[in-house]
């Protein structure tokens, strides 16, 4: 089992490298990955429905979610409207946390010394936030670094964690 993780570390390392040099590339795949995710779920969200494990909202959901990712992987051009969607939702994350955050801090003002902290880090992601709408392809190509960078470190901790269990083992 430990080769195997040094194995599967050592290839998800080189295929981060790979996305962090192409994060472009990387992005527009993360549409596609996103639409198979959907059609699993909208398949499993359909079985528990008909398994009388969820009301009548999750078969909605399951159903919508179903067709979006037959449509996706099904016509090609829809793939990019989900990469698009991804971008719109990370820049209306960041946006909304941002603000939560400024009046957390403005709440906590009188009890946390420290609120300036959380302040700055509200205004920060505001700005990530409003400037990731206002320049999409910035916010697409960070996504792919991200995604070259998790894969990067995951791979990092199959090794280190393979290691360390087999020094356990031995010992």
């Amino acid at each position: 089992m430990t080769i195997i993780s040094i194995i599967l570390g050592a290839i998800m390392i080189i295929v981060g490298m790979s996305c962090a040099f192409n994060p472009g590339a990387t992005f527009l795949q993360a549409g596609f990955l996103i639409s198979i995710f959907m059609l699993v779920y909208g398949i499993l969200g359909i079985i528990r429905v008909f398994k009388k494990q969820s009301g009548i909202l999750d078969a909605v959901i399951s159903v919508l979610a179903l067709i979006v990712g037959v449509c996706a992987i099904i016509k090609p051009g829809t793939t990019l409207a989900v990469d698009i969607m991804i971008i719109y939702m990370t820049a209306a994350w960041f946006t909304l946390r941002g603000i939560f955050e400024i009046i957390l801090a403005f709440s906590v003002k009188n009890i946390n010394r420290n609120w300036i902290w959380e302040l700055i880090l509200g205004i920060l992601s505001l700005v990530v936030g409003i400037y990731s709408f206002a320049h999409p392809t910035v916010m697409a190509l960070a996504i792919g670094l991200l995604i070259g960078f998790y894969f990067i470190t995951t791979g990092i901790d199959l090794i280190v964690m393979a290691v360390a269990v087999n020094k356990i083992i031995k010992e």
